[in-house]
Order: C-alpha cells, then sequence, then structure tokens
C-alpha cells in the first residue's frame, strides 16, 4: 500500500532540476481539475497536491513519488 500524507506534511520529490521540496496541500480522491490539468484519481489511488517552496506553483503527484521529510 502506498505511503498516505496529510495536509501539511512537508515532502520532497524529484524534479526536473533535480529535488523538489514543498508541503502537501491536500488529497484528492476523485477526478478533478487541479495545478493546470485533470488528476485522475480515486479514493483507492490517489494523488496529492503540493506547494513548490522554491517556486511557489503546485503540482499534482502519485504517493509513490513523494518522500516524507
Amino acid at each position: 500500500m502506498a505511503q498516505e500524507f496529510s495536509k501539511g506534511d512537508h515532502v520532497s520529490w524529484k524534479s526536473h532540476g533535480g529535488e523538489a521540496e514543498g508541503t502537501v496541500q491536500k488529497k484528492i480522491t476523485e477526478e478533478t481539475e487541479a495545478a493546470g490539468r485533470t488528476v485522475k484519481a480515486s479514493a483507492d489511488e490517489p494523488q496529492y497536491e503540493v506547494k513548490s517552496e522554491k517556486s511557489g506553483g503546485t503540482a499534482v503527484h502519485k504517493p509513490g513519488a513523494l518522500h516524507k521529510d
């Protein structure tokens, strides 16, 4: 089972320029528009919206791509 994250968790993930860090904003459990794209998430396969510390932008990642710091 994939790791669970909560709003406010500090996480890191691999990015184009190496490793990025940020904060979990919310858990997404249904298909929705987030971070400028359609996110195909479900209760069984959630995704997480994170805010980058460096850019201030948001992105959506699957739990396997995130690492809790």
